[in-house]
């Protein structure tokens, strides 16, 4: 009787976090797009929109109390409860740093764009594709899913050293592009970072669905070729 108690609450919770995911993938989108088209109106209806992601994980965070105090979850309910609420805080920081990149997408409409842009979108929509991935392994419990999503992150980190290399050459070759470039060089770092909290939710599903923490081994096992760390 208690489990049949319970699953209702899990569901609720669950569709919440992938509705916070849900936002999180249109949030990156916009600014990539306010980015590319140079398209002010919509950077700033991403950075508005960050204000309705703060109160869905409120709603995530008050679930997760009352599953806590009236359910009372044992093991893997108590593991998917935890974990959904740190997922759902996750998403929250990704939808803060698309925010951050639409911030910079308007300081670089004020000037000519540096060059066309080709391997940031590249860049954006691999992470896009990792995000969806890594929110169906979240739906599904499948940790196998989710372990592939954090291999592909070593795509992200080769796109980010050749966009960076690639901006300070241009810098040094055009030295009054020097604020253009470094707007351009946060936007790659954002991006990056993107990545890196895909991988923290896919550590989490590894751990909803194997009671396996692997966050430092697979860090340990690549910090001697460029590996997360």
């Amino acid at each position: 009787m208690e489990n049949r108690l319970l699953e209702p609450s899990l569901i609720e919770l669950r569709d919440k976090v992938l509705l916070m995911g849900g936002a999180a993938e249109s949030a990156l989108a916009r600014a990539m797009r306010a980015l590319v088209e140079r398209d002010p109106r919509l950077a700033q209806e991403v950075i508005d929109g960050d204000d309705i992601v703060d109160r869905m994980e409120l709603e995530v965070d008050h679930l997760s109390v009352d599953i806590f105090a009236l359910k009372s979850p044992h093991a893997k309910d108590l593991r998917f409860v935890l974990m959904s609420s740190k997922l759902a805080t996750i998403l929250e920081r990704m939808c803060d740093i698309a925010a951050n990149i639409a911030k910079r997408s308007l300081l670089l409409m004020n000037e000519p764009q540096l060059k066309p842009y080709v391997d940031l979108p590249r860049m954006a929509e691999i992470i896009q594709e990792m995000l969806a991935k890594a929110l169906e392994s979240y739906a599904s419990a499948d940790s196998q899913k989710a372990r592939a999503v954090i291999e592909e992150d070593s795509k992200i980190d080769s796109l980010y050293a050749r966009i960076f290399g690639d901006l300070i050459a241009y810098l040094s070759e055009n030295p009054k592009s020097a604020a253009r470039v470094t707007q351009l060089l946060f936007i790659t770092k954002h991006l990056e970072r993107l990545a890196d909290q895909i991988t923290n939710i896919c550590e989490l599903v590894v751990y909803i669905k194997e009671a396996r923490v692997i966050k430092h081994v697979h860090a340990v096992s690549g910090a001697g070729d460029g590996g997360r760390q």
